[in-house]
This record gives structure tokens, C-alpha cells and sequence, in this order.
């Protein structure tokens, strides 16, 4: 049997390669992350570009946990209504992991914590500060929750003086209320309009959206509309793949031209920097993307 069939995926179209690189370099960023106790997305939402990015000696580091309090629907991330409260230690160690791993560009997401007052805005300020202290050469991008709409933990974390600002709007309209739990697609783009005004020009705001999930073409467009119209000038658009049986059944593979149409529009549109590929993630290449905007 091809092993790349799988229950809740049909075997990957031609233009879907998946780099699979061992070594050194991979196994160094593998040691220093276990060794100070701190999680990444990558491994934890079973990215497949995890391979790659290790071994260039890259990671999204995943704060607040390894629970969160949401349990969308195209997520790998674990469930959890009560996970453990913050470690104050994280930002520190977090840190030194970056300067260990000689990273000129951090980023940092989290899983959603909806049992903090402040949703953990105070924690990722913390963060950036940290990482400010400890390499302050280094870009800092932060990926966040909605914070539930708070404009003051918004202000927390942008205050802190992030790179970019990053929230991922993730799907169209349409199929956000099925696929996000308890995140708002109005209320996504209301956040990201927010962080363009709190940050004042100084700040970019970035976005994102996966394919696959059963959106129309013309949704897809119309979402890159509302993403501009709220101000996000730089644009991630990826294929979505199912990471089990029991989440979101994958709808279709998009094709690689319908991904540089899409791109095409979204620099007509305006955004100052479009990503949009089958294997393009929300931090995938980060610090290629700001430098090029």
C-alpha cells in the first residue's frame, strides 16, 4: 500500500512533496527544545514542513501550553476546557532557545486560552520582551488567538513592539462558525483591523487562510477582499491537510496555478506580500516574507 493513502486523505497529488531532512541541524534544534522544556507548533500541529524548517535550524514556538481551550475542527493541537496555569519561567527559557539556535527572526503562537482574563496577552508581551533582552537584533513575529475581541490585550501584546503582527483568519465566512470553535469570522477580521490601528503603520498585520476545507473560488476572493479592506498587508494562502480521521474531511487539493492566481489577485488587491502555495503555513518562511516586504 502507497503510504501516503491514508483513512482521511487520498494519496498526495504530484505537486505535494513533503522534504523529509535528517542531520545534524535537525536533531540539534530537536535537543535544545526538548532540553528546555518548551513546545513548537510544528510538531504539536504535526506541520509538514516540520522536517524542513528543523533541519534549517527554524521553529514557531507554541506558548501558554500544550492545551488549548478551543477544539477547531482542522487542529491537531490537544483539547483542554482547564490547562495548567502559565509558566513564568517560559519567556526566559524560550529565549535562550532562540539565541542557542542563533535565530535573526522568532516566532512565537500559542494555543487559545480562553481561561486567562486577558487570554495570555500579558505572557506574549513577556515573550517579545524577553527575546528583545536576550537577542535584540532579532525580528519577533507573533501569531495569536483573538483574545475573544479585547482590544486592551491587543494593545499588551502589540505595546511590546512585535515585528509582526500575525492573527490567521483561516477560512472563509461561510465555513468559519463549522471549523472554529468559538471563534468569529467578523470578529477575526475586526481584531486584525484593531492591531492595523493600535500599531499605527508601524507595525504590519499578516494573515491567512487554508484551501481545501470546501470553499468556493469566489469565497476565497471575496475573503482576500474583507482581509484587505481590514487593513492586513501581508497574506498566507496553504492547503489544508487533514492531520487525522476525526477532523475536517478535506474537500479538494488545489491546484498550484488556481494558488498563483490567488496571489496575483491578492498583489492586485494590494497586500504588500502574498505567499500562496500548497505547502505555505502561517510562519513557513517568515522571516523570508519580511524581508522581502
Amino acid at each position: 500500500m502507497d503510504s501516503t493513502v491514508t483513512p482521511h486523505r487520498p494519496k498526495l497529488p504530484p505537486w505535494i512533496r513533503i522534504k523529509v531532512n535528517s542531520g545534524h541541524a535537525r536533531e540539534e534544534v530537536s535537543s535544545i527544545l526538548t532540553g528546555l522544556r518548551l513546545n513548537t507548533v510544528c510538531s504539536s500541529a504535526r506541520c509538514p514542513n516540520l522536517n524542513e524548517c528543523w533541519h534549517r535550524r527554524t521553529a514557531t514556538f507554541m506558548i501558554l501550553g500544550e492545551h488549548c481551550t478551543r477544539n477547531c475542527r482542522f487542529c491537531a493541537v490537544g483539547h483542554n476546557i482547564a490547562p495548567a496555569p502559565p509558566d513564568p519561567d517560559e519567556p526566559e527559557r524560550l529565549a535562550a532557545a532562540a539565541a542557542k539556535m542563533e535565530l535573526k527572526y522568532v516566532v512565537v503562537t500559542s494555543v487559545t486560552r480562553d481561561d486567562l482574563p486577558d487570554g495570555g496577552a500579558e505572557h506574549f508581551a513577556a515573550v517579545i520582551n524577553a527575546l528583545h533582552r536576550t537577542i535584540p537584533e532579532a525580528g519577533v513575529e507573533v501569531l495569536t488567538p483573538d483574545f475573544n475581541g479585547d482590544t486592551g490585550a491587543l494593545k499588551t501584546v502589540l505595546a511590546a513592539g512585535p515585528t509582526v503582527f500575525n492573527h490567521n483568519v483561516e477560512t472563509v465566512r461561510r465555513l468559519s462558525g463549522m471549523i472554529r470553535s468559538k471563534a468569529d469570522y467578523s470578529r477575526s477580521l475586526s481584531v486584525l483591523k484593531a492591531a492595523v490601528e493600535i500599531g499605527g503603520g508601524r507595525i504590519p498585520v499578516k494573515s491567512g487562510i487554508m484551501a481545501g476545507l470546501g470553499e468556493t473560488d469566489d469565497e476565497v476572493v471575496q475573503t482576500l477582499k474583507d482581509l484587505r479592506d481590514a487593513g492586513v498587508s501581508i497574506l498566507t494562502i496553504g492547503q489544508y491537510l487533514p492531520p487525522s480521521a476525526g477532523h475536517w474531511p478535506l474537500d479538494r487539493y488545489v491546484e498550484p496555478d488556481k494558488f498563483d492566481e490567488w496571489g496575483r489577485l491578492a498583489r492586485a488587491l494590494g497586500f504588500a506580500f502574498v505567499a500562496s502555495a500548497p505547502l505555505v503555513r502561517s510562519s513557513y518562511n517568515a522571516a523570508e516574507l519580511i524581508k522581502k516586504n
